[in-house]
């Protein structure tokens, strides 16, 4: 066969992951927070930006259950239509293109300052005066464990050895208290006798609080009873054998401190008087409230009213009256090309940010509509559900569903939700009717847990017996695991949690 050269022509199609594109995919799964974040920096780096700090505009409100067409809206520009925009969120983090004919198709935009028509509901958020002072006083630094240590190492009589020592060693203690470095390691890195480093531990282990830098909790307990000259034989013992006294075990611990039953429940008393993490009571970094990206509320004819937060919702404007007069002047062509840039990026994020509000509504919509037995009933009526049904619902594909649900939370009357809560495994029935949603089956575990009598603890079988005589098909391994992923103990140690010598002394 002669080997030989030609010329051919193809026609084929393909998706090229500009930078914009790859922004656009990285928007969806973004927080609200980190969504902030991004376009703080955007501002900062993006002259043509600009904070809208207008009020939102109030849109009509939509309603759940009925799907609504999108509104008008004017067209994108063909290279940055919604197709594009799809089939970008929907690649897979190969890059590879998994866009399906089912994909929902239609070009629809909105200016910076336009509502979200239809499928959004968009309201002001409330602020009071004085909300920002009180905020301010709320997480105002109080001073670490490690400033507190550092101001007691001050005044405390140790020569330049110790004292270097000392502080190695409250660098190695966490936010809890407790000492997490190793002894010989700081010995070897100081230079130091370990004799030495043991005796400047104990010196640092007199600081307040009382238990700080113990190395386990037996030792953290022991340094406190001792403060309290209550850490005699018996009490030594009980505080070696913390197993014993986790499981309650009240003949055992009897036996091993060599006293009767009254006096080891004195004795727990105590225990349960300490504190387990002396350092948790400083200052730490200020835990951030979790804030809902999508609010649902009941409507006047009993629908299901889906809003987006507004307060979540970056508003950026592009300043084109900025760019008009500074690419007049502009003669270089760098800087042209610069301006350039930043106009299209604007622009390009822009609508990033009003696709992204659009797709989590229409996703947070049919959610809803899913769920509506949950938000009506309550967790038992909590249904089945998978992205494959949200995504052939809206006509969007599964990668996309994930990504929008991914660290999104949802307001409720029944409460504060993660995105992904409503998506749950299904149980088989046992006369085949509709399925169980794992969920539901887990709070009726919960639920006949917490009813069981002390004289009738219910075993995993039993409990399989009781789901099945329900209509659950459901495996007694299953039922373990999910008494356990909810930290509930097995019935031998509930048995005798809930028995007459140890229900008396559950804490209150």
């Amino acid at each position: 066969m002669a080997i030989s050269q030609r010329l051919e022509i193809r026609q084929g199609q393909s998706l090229v992951m500009t930078p914009q594109l790859q922004q656009a995919i990285k928007l969806l799964q973004l927080s609200n927070v980190e969504l902030a974040e991004f376009c703080e920096q955007e501002l900062e780096k993006n002259p043509l930006l600009e904070r809208d700090d207008n009020p939102a505009p109030v849109a009509g409100e939509a309603e759940a259950p009925p799907q609504a067409e999108a509104g008008p809206a004017e067209a994108l520009d063909r290279e940055l239509s919604r197709e594009d925009f799809s089939k970008c969120a929907d690649m897979d983090a190969t890059g590879e293109d998994r866009y399906s004919d089912g994909e929902e198709r239609g070009a629809v935009s909105a200016a910076p300052n336009e509502p979200l028509t239809d499928w959004s509901t968009v309201k002001s958020g409330s602020r009071y005066e004085g909300d920002e002072d009180l905020l301010e006083a709320t997480v105002a630094d109080g001073g670490t464990l490690k400033d507190h240590l550092l101001d007691q190492l001050a005044i405390a009589a140790l020569d330049p050895e110790k004292r270097l020592i000392c502080v190695s060693l409250i660098d190695a203690v966490d936010e809890a208290g407790y000492m997490r470095g190793d002894l010989a390691e700081v010995a070897e890195r100081l230079g130091a006798d370990i004799t030495t480093v043991e005796a400047t531990l104990k010196v640092l282990q007199g600081f307040d609080p009382i238990g700080v830098a113990a190395r386990d909790l037996a030792e953290c307990l022991a340094l406190q009873l001792k403060e309290k000259d209550r850490f005699d034989p018996a009490m030594e013992a009980m505080v070696a054998h913390l197993d014993l006294v986790a499981r309650r075990d009240m003949a055992g611990l009897a036996q091993i401190c060599g006293v009767d039953s009254a006096d080891i429940s004195d004795m727990l008393a105590e225990i349960r008087a300490l504190c387990p993490k002396p350092g948790m009571m400083f200052a730490t970094e200020p835990v951030q409230p979790v804030v809902p990206d999508v609010m649902v509320r009941e409507g006047p004819d009993g629908g299901w009213m889906v809003e987006l937060n507004s307060d979540t919702l970056p508003r950026l404007l592009v300043n084109a009256r900025y760019y008009a007069n500074v690419s007049v002047k502009a003669r270089d062509k760098d800087a042209k090309t610069f301006l350039t840039e930043c106009l299209n990026n604007a622009n390009w994020l822009v609508k990033s940010l009003d696709q992204r509000a659009r797709t989590i509504l229409k996703v947070a919509s049919e959610i809803v509509r899913q769920q509506d037995g949950f938000l009506t009933y309550g967790v038992r009526h909590l249904r089945p559900l998978n992205l494959r049904t949200i995504a052939d619902a809206i006509g969007m594909h599964e990668s996309t569903v994930s990504r929008v649900t991914s660290n999104k939370y949802i307001s409720t009357p029944r409460g504060l939700f993660e995105l992904k809560y409503f998506f749950t495994a299904a149980i088989q029935s046992m006369d085949g009717s509709e399925s169980h949603s794992a969920e539901a089956v887990r709070d009726r575990i919960r639920e006949m847990i917490e009813r069981e009598e002390p004289r009738e603890i219910l075993s995993d079988d039993r409990i399989v017996a009781l789901l099945t005589a329900d209509g659950v098909n459901i495996a007694r391994r299953t039922v373990a695991k999910y008494r356990e992923s909810m930290r509930i103990p097995s019935s031998v140690e509930r048995r005798r949690l809930k028995s007459p010598e140890n229900r008396d002394l559950a804490p209150h």
